[in-house]
């Protein structure tokens, strides 16, 4: 089994007053479940090499155990100092492409072309696409053969904007992600209680709502792969 992870380049939000990145949970709790299942795990970014992580991912009110491990394990940070690019692993066959969050990906996912046919292909072969949280904006203009964009009329998650206003960043965001979700799709839905976890499948096609949601979301794609 083949595992595609795609995370951020971006290290900054457009003022340039505060860092971003990728959130690092985000990608250990899914990277750490397909080691676990001996599956082989490719890293990938937009522009390949170096991801930056963002900084509020790695405090300890918010960084869990496990990631904190992987953030303290040398040869686990060199992967993500050479990630490989788009362009590299575009045309290459996954059983699961995964877009791993944080703010970063709202600037170089959407409209990313090479991300979106690798999304395109993948979703069109029947095999899991999965995001998390603000890498869910890779979904956003994804179209499908038919001309017809392939969040249209499924029911998807992605960090709410109640969520933006909780973590401060409402005037840092390029775009409203859940606004923009619903103007794709009518089904958007989320969690009763914001910050808490929800996961969403639809065929294969299986969205997180947030960084709480990385564990789960990592247990159902390895669920759906057995199914």
């Amino acid at each position: 089994m083949k595992i595609l992870i795609i995370v951020t380049n971006v290290a900054a939000y457009e003022s340039g007053k505060l860092p971003t990145g990728l959130w690092l949970s985000e990608l250990t709790h899914m990277y750490h479940s397909a080691k676990e299942q001996g599956y082989e795990v490719t890293i990938a970014s937009p522009k390949g090499g170096n991801i930056p992580l963002d900084p509020e991912s790695l405090k300890p009110m918010l960084i869990d155990k496990m990631t904190k491990q992987y953030q303290s394990n040398t040869d686990f940070m060199k992967l993500l100092q050479n990630t490989k690019s788009l362009n590299e692993v575009s045309g290459q066959p996954f059983d699961i492409v995964y877009l791993a969050g944080g703010h970063g990906t709202m600037y170089d996912f959407p409209n990313d072309m090479v991300l979106q046919n690798i999304i395109k292909e993948q979703y069109e072969s029947n095999k899991i696409v999965a995001a998390v949280c603000h890498g869910v904006s890779g979904l956003l203009n994804v179209k499908l053969s038919n001309g017809e964009y392939l969040i249209k009329g499924k029911t998807v998650t992605g960090f709410n904007w109640f969520e933006e206003s909780l973590a401060n960043r409402k005037k840092e965001v390029p775009f409203n992600l859940e606004a923009e979700l619903k103007k794709r799709t009518s089904k958007y839905t989320k969690a009763f209680i914001p910050m808490t976890s929800k996961v969403v499948v639809d065929g294969n096609l299986i969205t997180g709502q947030n960084p709480f949601s990385s564990k789960e979301i990592a247990k159902v794609v390895m669920q759906q792969l057995k199914n």
